[in-house]
């Protein structure tokens, strides 16, 4: 299984790089300015977080608008790549109300498949300064936190989904599981 890592800037990327390898994917980082064509084979991407505040400066995210319209296979966007995906089919990000950094309690509300066998409450780690303000129509949120109400989404037609935290840091409990689900995820796309 083949699962790139778009380099959209964010402190973390090289650990979303990281559980992949250790989970055993092929996996590399690719900037976010490398056409769709030149990645290759390959069997889903995880979109990452980025140091652009998505809200305010959309252009450097580089080119994961064309991924998202060329991908026929999962995609997961993770913080500032979320954010971008649900601007992209039609929603809209905006300053938090609450910026959260640090530990906060993400309440799933849907297990769907993401989620699937983790507890419907558990401490996840945040570092964003805006949020999801309107979910795209063509989406479902899977899980809200206090102080964000769009912590976890999923494209009901495509196998596209979207996490306001990150998974890839230690602080994060089930993080593994959840990137452990997305590869199922995309095991079962490819069969």
């Amino acid at each position: 299984m083949r699962v790139y890592v778009i380099d959209n800037g964010g402190q973390w990327t090289h650990r979303e790089w990281r559980v992949l390898k250790y989970l055993g994917v092929e996996t590399k980082m690719v900037p976010n300015t490398t056409p769709f064509d030149e990645l290759g084979e390959v069997d889903a991407l995880v979109l990452s977080g980025g140091a652009p505040r998505v809200a305010l400066d959309v252009e450097r995210m580089g080119r994961n608008g064309e991924y998202l319209d060329r991908a026929d296979f999962p995609v997961l966007g993770i913080c500032a790549g979320m954010q971008f995906m649900c601007g992209k089919f039609g929603g809209r990000t905006d300053p938090a109300r609450v910026p959260e950094f640090g530990k906060t309690t993400l309440h799933v509300d849907d297990e769907d498949d993401l989620f699937v066998g983790l507890p419907r409450q558990f401490t996840v780690w945040e570092s964003h300064n805006d949020e999801v303000s309107l979910v795209p129509p063509s989406f479902d949120v899977l899980a809200h936190s206090d102080n964000c109400p769009v912590e976890a989404v999923k494209m009901r037609s495509r196998p596209i989904y979207g996490l306001q935290f990150h998974p890839e840091v230690e602080h994060t409990e089930h993080g593994y599981d959840i990137f452990r689900n997305f590869l199922r995820i995309v095991g079962e796309w490819r069969k």
